[in-house]
């Protein structure tokens, strides 16, 4: 142990004159520990909800999605260009295309997927999302019934449709027909309900095999569209930029991230925010520890005024109350960080906070921590309660050993 640090410790343990004095000290320690705790849980909270609804989007949604008209041989010449990157895992062609669905008298616009359900369970996990009805009219359909079709659970509930009733899908691109061009219309079965909790895919999605996609928009054989699952979700930017370079311009290759651009902007910019007004919390705290350091030096005038009599140098007292600020750190931030795991592990295995299970599709905050959250917490609070010991032990460093011995 440091002669330092033995002194600065004695300082902060020892009986100090009048109430006030320990409660700032105890305000420093709290108002720190508090601040690395809320920051903490708030990340945490924060970040279980960004993983949860990438989690849904991943459920619906491929790593990479190749978009592109299609031929039999353009096909082939894709499925090429795919098969040379090791990065990827599961590839499913699709047909993408808009219509309006119908129902009594009830109509909305729709997106409507058709796939082979086989490769595109693949790359997705649609197939668990399933609620009600059955995937088989899609691998498997009745030649005797309508084409099979199944929807997104918030869309279904909009139009009053259930698992059995038929539908009727409009083609904004039309027909040409002896009396002119007429929109082209075709009854649809719904075989089942999907949820998989992100609302923008519930409330549009009709997913139907990719035979009737294409005999609805009339294309005839061919894929205008390529999603692909990989190996490792974290290569999604470099397979992506890669596949547009092999692929040439004719083709538009996008991520799970671009296509969700605006949603993951506003999250990460929501937790830059939070993580801010947060830190100012830390940054009281570390006032009230600059103001309690600046007062033991005016208490211990004296002591400061023998040590430096007794040969200690200015560089010794700076040392002094430097271990005095770093003890108040040290102690408010190992109380925060057990505070905030502590809080964070709580919220995830008790529900204190109720959601409602027909917004959010959780009935409990989601909460992940992560270890490099809680370092940088832990970081930039220790740099803070540092800096704020500066001023303190320059101001104790310059005292006269006389003055402080005749007037401490």
């Amino acid at each position: 142990m440091s002669t330092e640090f033995f002194i600065a410790r004695r300082y902060l343990l020892a009986k100090r004159k009048g109430l006030f004095a320990m409660i700032t000290t105890f305000i420093g320690v709290a108002g720190v520990a508090l601040g690395v705790a809320a920051l903490i849980v708030t990340l945490a909270i924060m970040d279980g909800f960004q993983s949860d609804i990438k989690k849904k989007i991943m459920d619906a949604q491929a790593h990479i999605t190749v978009y592109g008209r299609m031929q039999p041989r353009d096909e082939e010449k894709v499925r090429a260009v795919l098969g040379r990157d090791t990065r990827i895992a599961a590839e499913s062609p699709f047909v993408l295309g808009q219509g309006i669905l119908t129902f009594e008298n009830r109509s909305t616009g729709v997106v409507v997927k058709g796939f082979d359900p086989a490769a595109e369970f693949k790359v997705n996990n649609l197939k668990k999302s399933l609620t009600r009805g059955s995937w088989d009219a899609l691998e498997k359909p009745d030649k005797d019934a309508p084409p099979a079709v199944v929807l997104g659970e918030e869309l279904a509930k909009n139009l009053g449709l259930w698992v059995g009733d038929d539908a009727v899908l409009v083609s904004p691109q039309g027909a040409s027909t002896a009396m002119g061009l007429l929109p082209k219309m075709r009854k649809f079965r719904v075989a089942g309900l999907v949820r998989t909790g992100y609302y923008e895919f519930d409330n549009t999605m009709a997913y139907c095999s990719i035979k009737a996609a294409e005999d609805f928009f009339s294309m005839g054989e061919g894929a205008n569209g390529f999603g692909l699952r990989l190996n490792d979700i974290d290569d999604a930017g470099p397979a992506a930029a890669a596949l547009r370079k092999a692929l040439g311009f004719s083709y538009t290759v996008k991520t799970y991230a671009d296509m969700n651009q605006t949603l993951f902007a506003a999250l990460k910019l929501e937790k830059f925010v939070m993580s801010l007004v947060l830190a100012l919390i830390i940054l009281v705290a570390t006032f009230n520890i600059a103001s309690n350091l600046l007062m033991m030096s005016v208490e211990k005038l004296r002591d400061i005024g023998i040590l430096r009599a007794m040969g200690a140098g200015p560089g010794f007292i700076r040392r002094v109350f430097f271990w005095e600020g770093n003890l108040i750190a040290v102690t408010g931030i190992t109380l925060g960080v057990l505070l905030g795991v502590g809080i964070s592990v709580f919220i995830s295995v008790y529900p204190v906070v109720e959601l409602p299970a027909d917004i959010y599709y959780v009935t409990k905050v989601p909460v992940e921590l992560k270890a490099v959250n809680i370092f940088w917490t832990v970081l930039v609070s220790y740099a803070l309660c540092m800096l704020s010991a500066v001023y303190p032990a320059l101001r104790a460093s310059k005292v006269s050993p006389v003055d402080a011995i005749r007037y401490g």
